[in-house]
């Protein structure tokens, strides 16, 4: 049972290391889109912060943004 165990332990850690070294690759992939929409003038920390916003759900993407309005007053900024 122990040598099964053994096995199953042994193909667990492989296929995290797989995943790890893909993610790498894939990490690499969006480092080298990035620095081509630098290099054709975008604002890659705009960009960022973009896709953050698209990740979110409308409703809390609302929030979020009636909230920092909100600050922006407060500060005389907006």
């Amino acid at each position: 049972m122990a040598e099964a165990t053994d096995d199953r332990l042994r193909l667990l850690i492989e296929r995290i290391e797989r995943l790890e070294e893909e993610k790498k690759g894939i990490a690499d992939d969006i480092r080298d889109v990035y620095a081509e929409a630098k290099a054709v003038g975008y604002d890659t920390k705009i960009m960022r912060q973009v896709i953050r916003l698209r990740k979110m759900k409308p409703d809390e993407r609302s929030e979020q943004e009636t909230i920092l309005d909100t600050y922006k007053a407060a500060l005389g900024m907006g």
